[in-house]
């Protein structure tokens, strides 16, 4: 029987925010699911109206791409794709420009999607890219996505994770001006942000054994004080204490040299202490094919690593690559959090029956 984070095939229901209805959102989300077989991996659902859709369904000329209307989960279709209707009123839509009303929709397209996570209509959130200035208003005061669900599922702190292939880059910071970052830098900080990438690398991921690499603040992290103090203040006795208390962590090494010499390749995990020290390197070797993933939610949420692109938008050249690799972690993530939940639940039991 199925459920309604679930179709009649068992294959999650998963959805699927707009973004900004001016930027490369919808693009990347029909150009993806113009492929069938996509819909032999999940139920997909679109939080947006049936115009946006169609509107740009035809500006990217994509005859493939089938989806039906709907109000309620009720009437799911396990063979074309879903849109939640969550506006009805006339929208004028500009691609490329940015306005007060690709934030103000994209802000109703989060919020539709999230009530419908906490109802448990979904099984997961695959967040198309919004702009982070023309969505601010009295509902959304954030500087991303990341704060923004932490607060809606009262999360104590979430970790942005970007994921591809086998490198896991978790930031300290997320988007903290350059000249405020030292100041997050705490022991306090790093210990909470190395608990959660190594729970999620171990539930999410299927990590055992989590082996985590730590980077410094500092050019050359610090050269023992000469350049910054924070390694040895900070870092230094994070990495020590977040060892006593079991964690494989080793560090801090030099954000340059780390990457440069491939050493990102023997760690699980990498935790980088602010955005650009870990999103360049990060996307430099991910070539297009890396995700967004929150830890720390009790939900699954992904995105592409890429953000609105508002030159390109409308014009048809936006690459679906990422927006692809963001559904299939989203239902790896969830797979494997079910594993996890199934090989951890009454272990006593499992000990006796394997006893017998």
């Amino acid at each position: 029987m199925s459920t309604p984070q679930t179709n009649t095939a068992n294959r999650p229901v998963i959805g699927i925010t707009i973004g900004d209805i001016n930027s490369i959102g919808a693009e990347i989300i029909i150009k993806t699911f113009a492929d069938n077989r996509m819909l032999e991996l999940c139920t997909p659902i679109i939080f947006a109206s049936n115009k946006t859709v169609n509107f740009y369904r035809k500006l990217v000329n994509e005859n493939n791409f089938n989806y039906q209307s709907i109000k309620d989960f009720t009437k799911l279709s396990d063979k074309q794709v879903n849109v939640f209707n969550c506006w009805e009123e006339e929208v004028q839509i500009t691609p490329g420009v940015i306005n007060e009303i690709g934030g103000k929709y994209a802000a109703r397209s989060l919020a539709v999607a999230i009530q419908c996570l906490k109802d448990g209509d979904i099984a997961g959130l695959i967040t198309a890219p919004i702009h982070k200035n023309n969505i601010q208003s009295q509902d959304f005061n954030y500087t991303g996505h990341t704060p923004y669900l932490r607060d809606s599922f009262k999360a104590k702190d979430v970790l942005m994770l970007m994921t591809a292939d086998n490198m896991r880059v978790g930031l300290l910071t997320e988007h903290v001006p350059v000249a405020e970052i030292a100041k997050y830098v705490t022991v306090e900080n790093i210990l909470q942000k190395l608990a959660l990438m190594k729970d999620s690398l171990i539930r999410d991921f299927g990590i055992d054994n989590p082996r985590i690499a730590v980077l410094g603040l500092n050019p050359h992290a610090g050269d023992d004080g000469l350049i910054g103090t924070e390694e040895q203040k900070q870092i230094i006795p994070a990495i020590k204490q977040a060892k006593h208390n079991g964690t494989l962590c080793f560090g801090p090494y030099s954000a340059d040299a780390f990457f440069a010499r491939g050493m990102h390749e023997q760690f699980d995990g990498i935790l980088a202490m602010y955005h650009d020290q870990g999103l360049i390197p990060f996307k430099s070797l991910a070539a297009g094919h890396g995700i967004n993933y929150t830890a720390g939610l009790p939900i699954v949420r992904t995105s592409p690593d890429h953000g609105t692109a508002f030159d390109i938008a409308g014009k048809n050249l936006a690459d679906p690559d990422s927006f692809r690799q963001s559904i299939y972690s989203c239902i790896d993530i969830i797979n494997q959090r079910q594993r996890y939940a199934e090989n951890t639940r009454n272990p006593l039991k499992k000990m006796e029956l394997a006893s017998e």
